[in-house]
């Protein structure tokens, strides 16, 4: 019977080899995101205290344009947590995991959760009975701290590298076929498909509203339709 040493390290190694492919598209958006911040003017010391202390791209190149105009504090500080705001439906589904942790670690958890951990982890363990174990949290444990290594490392790099990328090269591009190339393979079924179209119809239709609340209007409306379909499967099976 393997010890829990054993178990965390297998834990971890299951979640890191999950994790691995989206790591191409976390290095590419944090190389897109440190290139942004010196872009918009900030120096490297405050692109790099940003990149540590944020550590949510949407929310950074967000609140860049924001910066780069003079608009008050306030504005750019409302603009990132509604950007952000995804995540607090992202914590309640993972609480039932993480709820016997001190608080200090679930701290630590949420700022180093990402989407593709949570888009990973849920369907992952979503339907076990006993939340909270050991597997569990390695599992995680393998997929955010990999994440957030690769993340800090190529914004770094990107901010240092950022006086050098002319301002006609579209990055943000290059970040957005990444992603695509991560999420399009997760489409393997008919209700993953639905919940897809789902949020990207909405997503679109949403683009013009402000504070990229269209974003979170997306992602609310992506989870109903998921629950909705596992709903409807779990009647038909029964």
């Amino acid at each position: 019977m393997l010890n829990l040493t054993d178990e965390a390290r297998l834990a971890w190694r299951e979640g890191l080899i999950a994790v691995r492919p989206a790591l191409i598209a976390t290095g590419t958006w944090g190389l897109v995101s440190g290139v942004a911040m010196v872009k918009s003017g900030l120096t490297e010391s405050a692109a790099l205290m940003m990149t540590l202390l944020v550590y949510a791209g949407s929310a950074q190149l967000t609140s860049l344009p924001l910066i780069a105009t003079g608009a008050p504090l306030w504005l750019i500080f409302v603009a990132g947590c509604v950007v952000n705001l995804r995540f607090v439906i992202f914590s309640a589904a993972l609480q039932p995991y993480f709820q016997n942790q001190s608080w200090q670690r679930r701290l630590a958890y949420g700022y180093l959760t990402t989407d593709m951990a949570f888009a990973l982890f849920i369907p992952r363990f979503g339907d076990d009975k006993v939340r909270g174990t050991l597997q569990q949290r390695w599992y995680f444990l393998g997929m955010i701290i990999p994440g957030w290594i690769v993340w800090q490392t190529s914004s770094i790099l990107g901010i240092f590298l950022g006086t050098l990328v002319p301002s006609a090269w579209s990055l943000e591009y290059a970040a957005v076929l990444a992603l695509m190339a991560i999420t399009v393979p997760l489409a393997t079924t008919r209700p993953m498909l639905f919940v897809m179209l789902v949020t990207g119809v909405v997503a679109w239709l949403t683009q013009a509203l402000p504070l990229r609340l269209g974003l979170l209007v997306a992602v609310i409306s992506g989870i109903i339709s998921g629950m909705l379909i596992e709903r409807r499967s779990r009647k038909k099976e029964s």
